[in-house]
């Protein structure tokens, strides 16, 4: 960690805790800063706020007084998913103090080089992909997981030297709070409508997403998806070095899917059909990898070997195992339609067994009807399944069943599948009416399959 007095004596507000404002908590409190930590949680069912009461930090729980400003703060350091209408950030600004995230801070002392990746979908499995690519040749240093991944960048910095690179997801409520945040290699993997309830447009929610390029320059590069023509017009916006991935037409400096091949420039990388991770999502994701660890100086071999191998990630499309020559995967992270798309897109429906549903947030499912046509069979879960039955009986769907938890589901999906079919959750809706997160009802999924097959094997 690179030594900076430049929080030395300032007075900081640490808005928010979680993983990332614990962290960023801790790095201000080390680099001499006098920190305040504000969040809403009281203190007595807040064991992360008894911490830094217990190491010499100020902590005020319960609420966000908006008296709190009166005490002369220099800068505030805010959770990313707390959002600017919020009463103290709306006074904040009106008193010209400085707003950031905590991935700013861990710039300003990290000695490794950034990668950044940001998008709208795809960002967790890429950042994954480019950290083993990276790691799979590496002899000096490593490429750390930091971010919006699980890994707080304020903790990953204290350990990463320069030989490391961070490997950065980043979301766009953490990137609306940079100022001199600069990475060497940004991607961004796709941008389409998200979070408008967060930014108030599709306008200031792809002018967060490309604040990712702002501090760039020439010496930088800059990997877009030339599949999206509004990243093909940003990008002569942008003073970096810009390279383009397609599964569509051929990208004579940057990586592209052509008859079947993943190619970089001329050179074959590998069959598509290669990839350890089904759907044409994953394509455009290992065309985005493959093109960080070409200008990393990975080999084509490396980079062959790495994906082959690669399962994906927790949650996300993520292959659990062939058990009864069924092949199951979780897909959990699939909050939305366009996500659920995506994930469809790599199976064939004929085999196909989908759990699908969650929380009703108003919209309806005709957008997925052409992902689930002539669909195996659904399970509907959640309080969409009406929603979803609708959907399934219009796509024609052989055998469609509602079910009142994932246990059920399950249970169901398993009794309409057969030897060499998949199971497939993909929910297309958030978690929040049954389960507190993806994570938890992915879990909930693998847990019911295990029971399955303990049973079976009996």
């Amino acid at each position: 960690m690179k030594a900076t007095a430049k929080y030395a004596n300032k007075k900081v507000l640490v808005l928010g805790l979680a993983r990332s404002g614990v962290a960023a908590a801790k790095l201000l409190h080390q680099l001499g800063a006098f920190v305040t930590v504000n969040d809403m949680k009281k203190l007595d069912e807040n064991p992360e706020a008894q911490e830094l009461l217990a190491s010499g930090m100020t902590v005020i729980t319960g609420s966000h007084p908006i008296d709190l400003l009166d005490d002369g703060f220099s800068l505030i350091v805010k959770n990313p998913g707390i959002p600017y209408t919020n009463p103290i950030l709306e006074k904040a600004i009106e008193k010209n103090i400085p707003i950031v995230t905590e991935v700013e801070v861990a710039y300003d002392v990290s000695e490794a080089n950034f990668i950044g990746i940001t998008g709208t979908n795809g960002k967790t499995t890429t950042t994954t992909m480019i950290a083993e690519l990276l790691n799979s040749q590496r002899k000096d240093g490593k490429a750390k997981l930091a971010g919006n991944i699980g890994f707080p960048t304020s903790d990953v910095v204290l350990e990463a030297t320069d030989k490391d690179s961070l490997v950065t997801e980043l979301s766009s409520f953490q990137l609306m709070g940079v100022e001199n945040f600069r990475p060497k290699i940004a991607v961004i993997t796709n941008l389409f409508e998200a979070h408008l309830d967060y930014h108030g447009s599709r306008e200031e929610y792809v002018k967060a997403k490309w604040n990712i390029q702002n501090n760039m320059t020439s010496e930088d590069y800059l990997i877009l998806n030339g599949n999206q023509d509004e990243l093909r017009r940003l990008a002569k916006t942008s003073k970096a070095r810009v390279i383009f991935f397609s599964t569509q037409e051929v990208e004579s400096q940057g990586a592209y899917l052509l008859d079947g091949t993943l190619y970089f420039k001329d050179e074959k990388i590998m069959e598509a059909s290669e990839l350890g991770v089904p759907g044409s999502h994953n394509v455009e994701n290992a065309l985005a990898a493959i093109l960080v660890a070409k200008l990393s100086g990975v080999s084509n071999e490396s980079i062959r070997e790495t994906l082959m191998r690669f399962s994906g990630v927790p949650h996300r499309t993520e292959y659990i195992g062939e058990f009864f020559e069924r092949k199951i995967y979780n897909d959990s992270k699939a909050t939305n339609i366009l996500a659920a798309e995506k994930a469809l897109s790599g199976f064939d429906n004929a085999r196909l067994v989908l759990i699908a549903g969650g929380l009703d947030r108003g919209n309806g499912f005709e957008e997925l009807i052409p992902s689930i046509l002539d669909l195996k069979g659904l399970v509907a879960i959640g309080e969409t399944s009406d929603k979803l039955v609708a959907a399934a009986k219009e796509a024609n769907v052989q055998t469609i069943k509602k079910a009142k938890d994932m246990n059920e589901a399950v249970e169901k999906a398993w009794g309409i599948s057969d030897e060499k079919d998949v199971i497939l959750l993909s929910p297309a809706c958030a978690s929040w009416d049954q389960y507190k997160n993806f994570e938890i009802r992915g879990e909930a999924f693998v847990d019911g399959i295990k029971q399955i097959v303990s049973r079976e094997d009996k």
